[in-house]
């Protein structure tokens, strides 16, 4: 793909959040920077999930997500142990405190701002992500504060995207 189409998909906008899920046996979440409302009523939304992922195969086997907005104060050791490990031979969970939501999902009130749980009502492949829209079942807020942002964890923190995310 040529370098000015990159850079300019690199000016979108994004958000951080943590999306988690759960099968009943199993807690996992990632990072990701593809989450929003799709419409009002009914009140439906949708994250974009890397298919190789193991949240992906809990969320395609449950059918609930939670996806938590983060702080911008949220510190690299935390997005590291969301977004730069695998849930499949790692804890995520083991070291940060969390409760079930409603639905049964991990919700995670360290370095979020508040959280919405979902159900799945629709899944759509868009290649090497799957966009998961979903009902939504409950919602919580924990705190006023300023979203991370994607610009921000680039610019200002610094951070890197691990491979697989949604990027070029």
């Amino acid at each position: 793909m040529e370098a000015c189409v990159c850079e300019s998909l690199n000016c979108i906008s994004y958000g951080l959040y943590l999306v988690t899920s759960s099968d009943g046996t199993r807690n996992n979440g990632l990072i990701v920077n593809t989450a929003f409302q799709v419409s009002a009523d009914p009140a439906k939304v949708a994250v974009c999930v890397c298919n190789n992922s193991l949240t992906h195969d809990i969320i395609s086997n449950s059918n609930v997500f939670a996806v938590m907005p983060l702080e911008q104060e949220t510190p690299m050791v935390f997005i590291g142990n969301f977004g730069f490990r695998t849930g499949r031979n790692f804890d995520k969970f083991a070291k940060v405190s969390f409760t079930k939501g409603q639905t049964g999902v991990p919700v995670v009130r360290e370095y979020t701002l508040s959280c919405i749980e979902a159900r799945v009502t629709q899944a759509v492949d868009v290649g090497t992500h799957t966009l998961f829209i979903g009902d939504v079942a409950g919602g919580q807020f924990f705190k006023e504060g300023i979203p991370l942002t994607y610009a921000y964890y680039h610019t200002v923190i610094k951070g890197k995207t691990p491979a697989g995310a949604t990027h070029l």
